[in-house]
């Protein structure tokens, strides 16, 4: 036998080394895309449990992919929600409404109108086909690309703007990061940057809920990459041990900034798969279909509605563009992930139901894309009649010390003055224009 080289950890042991593993993307800038280990699965192929089934009875759904949409653009199997034409083209116009805010939104940051900006392209059928099979007063726990959800409950387009702005007509007054809305007559939760704060949020808003006897549930959204956060896990104990009335929507977009979703456990098993430890229901539905997402959301709403207990829905869906306007997907992945991606595009697929059911053609199409651009476009101009970032046009300087306390502390107020009087000293005449 050969000596063993000295100096080395394992000198004078007879036992094997250790080695440690380092998640690596399948693809890099420049390589060819091969998509062919993502099992597609057919179509309708997939049991629908009873709503009122035990959890243990998902598992199998975990590890599946529940899809409606197939290859000919018709519905199948039990999971079809059978929605009307009306209802298919209400979803239809969010869809192109959302895609035609994110393409201004995006021209708007570049143009210095704002400092930031995240578009949804791609995962649009995870926040407004979701939103659409909850009730409208259920309380939603956003992330930070879920702006569908406030596009399908009809909040203003102004309003967001105003907010993405940080003018003076933003009623978040400047206080958070643009695209962080929050809205309480949409019944729509304050969005956080700090990741996965939400999920325990909402566990205990619905165990509030039902505290109270009260009927509404709570849905939250959370990236793949963030359910490696400790507030998620303890989001999902919580869930589990009350039989929380809530829904836990992770979408798998393959990507969390530049780290692809293998650190946060993919290589091991699906998102959809950690209900099974916890013991709660769990589905796992593609993610591009709108009419698996909206059939799968409802299922779960109807569940925890009747008592049934929380479920955990991955979306398995994908990251058509960067992650923010700050972001530069070209240097982590590979250009032509996009085209390659296998379920293809949720907006795409919805139109060619529409048409395949004769409910829809390319011309009413083109000519809804132009109507939502231009809505977007006098949306823009009014709001930003209050201002864009940078000009002077906000809030008064003092509102930053308001809201926070019934009535403001000493120190507080010792503040507030001392930050007016330099402001004065500074700006005698007022700050300039």
């Amino acid at each position: 036998m050969a000596d063993r080289p000295e100096g080395t950890a394992q000198e004078g042991r007879n036992k094997p080394v250790l080695s440690l593993h380092v998640p690596e993307p399948t693809y890099r800038p420049g390589d060819a895309v091969d998509f062919s280990h993502i099992a597609v699965t057919q179509a309708g192929a997939q049991p629908r449990p009873d709503e009122a089934c035990h959890a243990s009875e998902t598992a199998p759904l975990t590890l599946d992919l529940v899809r409606v949409l197939g290859d000919d653009d018709l519905a199948h199997g039990p999971w079809d929600p059978k929605l009307d034409a009306d209802t298919l083209r209400q979803m239809l116009h969010h869809f192109a409404m959302v895609r035609a805010f994110d393409a201004r939104m995006y021209r708007g940051q570049r143009q210095g109108k704002t400092s930031f900006y995240m578009k949804c392209t791609g995962e649009e059928a995870t926040s407004i086909s979701a939103a659409m099979a909850l009730a409208s007063d259920d309380m939603v726990f956003p992330s930070y690309r879920q702006q569908g959800i406030l596009i399908a409950r009809g909040y203003s387009l102004v309003e967001m703007i105003n907010q993405i702005y940080s003018n003076r007509g933003d009623k978040l007054k400047g206080r958070q990061l643009p695209i962080m809305y929050s809205s309480r007559e949409h019944s729509f939760f304050s969005i956080s940057g700090n990741l996965a704060t939400q999920t325990p949020q909402a566990v205990g808003w619905a165990m509030a809920s039902a505290i109270k006897g009260d009927s509404r549930i709570a849905a939250t959204w959370v990236g793949e990459g963030s359910t490696a956060e400790g507030d998620f896990h303890s989001a999902c104990t919580f869930a589990a041990v009350y039989n929380a009335p809530v829904i836990l929507n992770v979408v798998n977009n393959q990507w969390a900034i530049s780290s692809f979703s293998g650190f946060a456990g993919a290589e091991r098993t699906t998102f959809a798969a950690r209900a099974v430890g916890y013991g709660i229901a769990g589905i796992r539905v593609d993610g591009n279909d709108p009419l698996a997402v909206y059939a799968a959301e409802r299922w779960a709403a109807n569940r925890a509605r009747a008592n049934g207990g929380p479920t955990l829905i991955e979306h398995f869906t994908y990251r058509a563009e960067g992650h923010s306007t700050s972001d530069d997907p070209s240097q982590y992945r590979s250009a032509q992930e996009t085209e390659e991606w296998p379920l293809g595009d949720p907006v795409n697929r919805l139109k060619k139901h529409l048409i395949a059911l004769g409910e829809w053609d390319e011309d009413r199409h083109a000519a809804m894309d132009l109507a939502c651009a231009e809505e977007v476009k006098a949306a823009t101009k009014d709001a930003e009649k209050n201002g864009i970032l940078g000009h002077g046009l906000h809030h008064p300087f003092a509102t930053m010390f308001e809201d926070v306390f019934e009535e403001l502390p000493w120190h507080l107020v010792e503040q507030s003055k001392q930050a007016i009087h330099e402001r004065e000293v500074k700006f005698p005449e007022g700050r300039p224009q």
